[in-house]
């Protein structure tokens, strides 16, 4: 007569084995996450449409759904969208029509890129494969890139954004850029605690939006994260600046400094660590006022959710990218 408690070891190993894999199934690692993202980008590029435009478009989607309520998030490796009118057409009476034939009678989009029968937007090939044709009617170009999200999306600052993560992406020829850094060298003496929401009464009575990080004259600043330097120059209010914004659809401010690292200019894209300039107290006032107040960083965080940029509290950020350059070290 067979008994379970005869072989309690055996059994519980092989359940430990079956259930261990199957968890692996459900919850790959962040590595194999981006390399499955990667082979879907790469296998439905071509010549007329570089991979990194369509990592950007899925970037920029994935970006939205984790700070909108009013946006389903999409599971799996592609975050991609379609509205039911682009996918089945303006005209067609069934807007959750998976037919090829019927879609493109009606006008729609939807495509069958996974070949069995059916444009089902729920499949990440035949999303690929919609979002590619897309995008490679317009043409291989930035220009052509441009005017296609534009068609897309009708909103300049998301045209803005998605150019920002194709071109970071194109430069360092990969989608596994999340690291960061804290913006100060963490060797150096610095002190901060979180300033967001007090108020400040130059120019105006104001809420501040963002952290002070207060350290000596000279102490270099660094770009917090994979970006593209949007601008570099003076402000009344964050004296000499430098705003970077990143894949995550993130504007990082750095108010108040010195100088400028004259090795960077607008326009240049950087990684975590790269200096971009230098501790100061310049602001409040004209072109090169300076020594209104002790010398700082103010270092705010902006995010873009596909209609608006809004400040929010960057503390926790700095807390954790603090510890991850001590343990760096």
């Amino acid at each position: 007569m067979f008994s379970w408690f005869r072989y309690p070891l055996s059994f519980a190993v092989i359940y430990m084995v079956f259930t261990t894999v199957g968890s692996a199934e459900a919850d790959p690692t962040t590595e194999e996450l981006l390399k499955q993202r990667m082979g879907y980008y790469q296998n439905y590029s071509n010549l007329d449409l570089p991979w990194y435009y369509l990592a950007a478009v899925d970037k920029f989607e994935r970006n939205i759904q984790q700070v909108r309520n009013d946006l389903p998030t999409r599971e799996g490796p592609i975050a991609i969208q379609f509205s039911d009118e682009f996918w089945a057409g303006d005209l067609n009476p069934y807007k959750e029509d998976t037919i090829p034939a019927a879609i493109d009678f009606f006008g729609g989009n939807g495509e069958d890129g996974n070949g069995d029968g059916l444009a089902d937007p729920a499949n990440n090939d035949d999303v690929m494969l919609t979002m590619a044709n897309y995008l490679s009617k317009y043409g291989a170009t930035e220009k052509d890139f441009k005017k296609a999200i534009m068609d897309y999306y009708k909103k300049d600052e998301t045209v803005k954004q998605i150019l920002v993560i194709a071109r970071i992406y194109e430069h360092f020829e990969t989608i596994n850029l999340d690291q960061h850094a804290f913006p100060l060298p963490v060797g150096n003496n610095y002190s901060y605690r979180s300033t967001w929401g007090d108020t400040r009464g130059w120019g105006g009575r104001r809420m501040h939006e963002g952290t002070d990080i207060f350290a000596s004259y000279g102490v270099p600043v660094r770009s917090t994260t994979y970006g593209v330097i949007e601008i570099m120059g003076w402000n009344e209010f964050g004296g000499w600046r430098v705003g970077i914004r990143d894949i995550h659809n993130t504007y990082h401010y750095y108010a108040h400094l010195s100088s400028f690292n004259k090795e960077v200019k607008e326009g240049d894209i950087v990684k975590p660590g790269v200096i971009v300039g230098y501790v100061g107290s310049s602001g409040y006032g004209k072109k090169g006022t300076s020594g209104r107040f002790p010398p700082h960083l103010h270092y705010g965080m902006y995010k873009y959710n596909g209609r608006i940029e809004w400040a929010y509290d960057p503390t926790p950020s700095l807390r954790h990218w603090e510890q991850e350059d001590k343990k760096a070290r």
